[in-house]
C-alpha cells in the first residue's frame, strides 16, 4: 500500500487470503462500482456470492450497473463493512454457464430465495486482479494487499 499511513513494510500482522475469503463468503451484500458513459461512478448494492475465489451476482442486463460494465468492464466490488474492509478490483464478466446450477443452489441456500430462469440471464463475475483489506481495529498493520492469480 501507498506510504503515509504507517503501514508496515513486513508481513506481521498482515491478515491471510483465507480472511479475505471469510469475509467475501458471509457478506450479505456487495456493492458494485462501475463508470457511466460520461465518465461519472455508479455504485450499487446487490446479492452475490464468493465462489471458486470470485464475485458472482446476478442483475438485469438492461440495468445501468450492467449497461456500465458492458462498455466498460473494470469494476470495483466492496463488501458493506467500514470496520472489515475487503475491497476487489477486477473486470466484470457474463459467468460461465456451467456455473449455474450450484450459483443458484447456494443464491437459494443463502438468501432463502431461488432465481428464476429469467432472473439467470444476468449472471455475471468478477475474478479479483486486486484486493486490498484491513481491519479497522489494528489497522494498518492488518492493511494487506493480494494480487490473486
Amino acid at each position: 500500500m501507498p506510504g503515509g499511513y504507517g503501514i508496515a513494510e513486513g508481513d506481521d500482522g498482515q491478515l491471510p487470503w483465507s480472511w479475505v475469503e471469510r469475509e467475501c463468503t458471509r457478506a450479505r451484500n456487495y456493492w458494485i462500482c462501475t463508470t457511466r458513459p460520461d465518465g461519472r461512478p455508479h455504485a450499487m448494492p446487490v446479492w452475490g456470492l464468493w465462489l471458486d475465489g470470485a464475485v458472482v451476482f446476478s442483475t438485469d442486463p438492461g440495468s445501468t450497473k450492467a449497461r456500465n460494465f458492458a462498455a466498460r468492464p473494470d469494476a470495483v466490488v466492496h463488501l458493506e463493512s467500514g470496520d472489515e474492509v475487503v475491497v476487489l478490483e477486477g473486470r466484470i464478466e457474463p459467468m460461465d454457464r456451467s456455473l449455474l446450477p450450484e450459483f443458484v443452489q447456494r443464491y437459494e441456500k443463502k438468501y432463502s430465495f431461488r432465481p428464476s430462469e429469467s432472473e439467470t440471464a444476468g449472471v455475471f463475475i468478477l475474478r479479483p486482479q486486486r484486493v486490498l483489506a484491513w481491519r479497522e481495529k489494528d489497522f494498518p498493520t492488518s492493511a494487506t494487499r493480494f494480487r490473486p492469480t
